[in-house]
């Protein structure tokens, strides 16, 4: 099957291990396709559907990965870095007008202090016991709306969108395509011939296109690679299986968001 959506990464994935994390149970191909349903049903009964934007403001991690995934294949992620103050939370949604954010139940923040004061309703994310990822998105704070029907977007859908950093001028938006995402997705695997016997082990933060791509897409977009989540730390050690891996590894590019460093141990 040719991946030409973000549904297709999210939804195509048939290997026993899908996403991972440093102590964590993997979550298989089926539990990944499972999660991506079970949001895109949550977001269609409230109303969200393709080129509505939701932004997504949660830490580094699996369940950022598996969130970006499973909304971006409903409609429009909007990630946003959770390391912004309350300022910057308020001119990024301002200038987003998202019709909700995901944030962590917990998470009381100045993402929630500029989401209440703009009134953007918040989508609630209770991650999840089991497997690395696995999380239940509330939207019973959603003002009501008429469900959606449509199921999965077109490749011409926007199904991302980020601001360019605003080094020259004011950060401006940057929608990118489902077709656009799955493009590169695919090239990347390509170019590293991804197998099951890879691992795709991002360190990246998932607010860049980077990490959204180059890793976690790239990896749902060869049917058979898993990829592996760690949370974005100055330095992440963890053990490597005794049997030979090929790791295919994303390091930050700048040091704009900070720096970070991996130790892999046999």
């Amino acid at each position: 099957m040719t991946v030409t959506t973000v549904w297709d990464i999210s939804t195509s994935v048939i290997s026993a291990r899908a996403v991972g994390a440093p102590g964590r149970v993997w979550m298989d191909g089926a539990g990944l396709r499972l999660l991506t349903e079970s949001v895109c049903k949550t977001l269609r009964s409230a109303g969200i559907g393709p080129g509505s934007r939701v932004a997504i403001v949660l830490p580094n991690g699996p369940e950022m990965a598996t969130a970006f995934l499973t909304i971006a294949s409903s409609c429009c992620a909007a990630p946003l870095n959770p390391a912004y103050t309350a300022e910057e939370f308020g001119f990024y949604l301002s200038d987003l007008q998202p019709v909700a954010i995901v944030l962590a139940a917990n998470d009381v923040g100045p993402a929630r202090d500029a989401a209440s004061r703009l009134q953007v309703p918040v989508l609630s994310l209770h991650a999840g016991e089991g497997a690395a990822g696995s999380f239940q998105l509330d939207a019973s704070a959603l003002p009501p709306r008429a469900a959606v029907s449509i199921a999965a977007p077109r490749p011409s859908d926007t199904a991302l969108v980020l601001h360019t950093s605003g080094t020259t001028a004011r950060p401006k938006i940057v929608p990118l395509s489902n077709g656009n995402i799955a493009a590169s997705a695919r090239n990347i695997a390509d170019s590293l011939a991804l197998s099951a016997e890879d691992i795709c082990l991002n360190v990246m933060p998932l607010f860049h296109i980077h990490g959204l791509i180059a890793a976690v897409s790239a990896a749902g977009a060869s049917p058979v690679a898993p990829y592996i989540q760690v949370e974005l730390t100055k330095t992440n050690v963890f053990s490597v299986p005794a049997r030979p891996l090929r790791i295919a590894l994303r390091a930050p590019v700048s040091t704009v968001h900070g720096s970070a460093s991996v130790t892999l141990t046999a």
